[in-house]
């Protein structure tokens, strides 16, 4: 402390020439119009820079939760492959493993625009046409669903969120497999419907949703949310669900774009039934 005082007091007129010279700039500024907004300017120039560069700070320590998470779902996805199995029963083997077929195929992408406050919400994506993005594409991020892309260029995609009234989504109950539709009312972006639970169901507040698998866009097993309260409308012989999504939806920076290698023959068999 005692070397404290002995440096102010040694650089006393030093200290005192900058508080003097502060004074003068705040008065000049606020009589002064012309010198005033000179100042301004050229301090809005120098808060800009800082302010661009605190940006960029944050948006450097946001990405590291993101890569964390990305890298968690990896991990989760590499685990799935075959590769990731060893046959331990040596007596007998496989020429050619027939067991096992990929279905779908996972490509991240990253979110540059989005929205939540509209009745048909969209976003888009880093990702189109040469990174294999294609029209009817399933959209998920790490812990639930997404929506579906609906358009798509060379280098961009555009995606239909859940968030739009547009949206019909085949989900089922986790615990019983009760199928139902998953909809959005336009109101609460946390909050989605499920429409059309028989009323004979057992349903309960907490179960979990996930997608049914009966869409050829959609894998089975993608997480929903859970039921928040339910309900039967009056003259209707049906639940239904509130349901809160388990994705923050204005906090969806990364996603996967999932392509079903099936599609194509699933879409043969839909023509043939036609026919019938």
């Amino acid at each position: 402390m005692k070397n404290l005082f002995t440096f102010l007091w040694r650089y006393q007129f030093f200290f005192l020439f900058v508080l003097l010279e502060v004074f003068s700039v705040i008065f000049l500024v606020k009589n002064s119009y012309y010198q005033g907004s000179v100042i301004l300017n050229s301090t809005n120039g120098v808060t800009g820079n800082i302010l661009n560069v605190y940006t960029n700070i944050t948006d450097y320590f946001a990405l590291r939760k993101a890569n964390k998470i990305l890298a968690e779902e990896n991990a989760t996805f590499l685990n799935k492959l075959p590769g990731s199995f060893i046959k331990t029963d040596t007596t007998s083997f496989f020429y050619h493993d027939t067991l096992y077929m990929q279905q779908y195929k996972y490509t991240s992408a990253k979110v540059i625009s989005s929205s939540t406050n509209r009745r048909n919400n969209f976003l888009k994506l880093n990702k189109g046409r040469i990174h294999g993005i294609g029209k009817e594409m399933a959209v998920v991020a790490p812990g639930g669903i997404v929506g579906q892309v609906i358009e798509v260029s060379d280098h961009f995609s555009s995606v239909m969120s859940v968030l739009n009234n547009h949206s019909r989504i085949s989900v089922k109950l986790k615990s019983t497999e009760q199928i139902g539709t998953l909809l959005w009312n336009g109101e609460n972006y946390r909050i989605g419907t499920m429409t059309d639970i028989p009323s004979h169901t057992q349903l309960t507040k907490g179960d979990s949703v996930i997608t049914s698998g009966y869409s050829h866009i959609f894998p089975e097993g993608v997480n929903i949310g859970t039921i928040e309260d339910f309900r039967i409308n009056p003259g209707d012989n049906f639940y239904t669900a509130d349901i809160k999504y388990a994705v923050d939806y204005n906090r969806v920076y990364h996603v996967y774009v999932v392509k079903n290698l099936q599609e194509e023959e699933i879409r043969e068999l839909e023509k043939a039934e036609k026919k019938y």
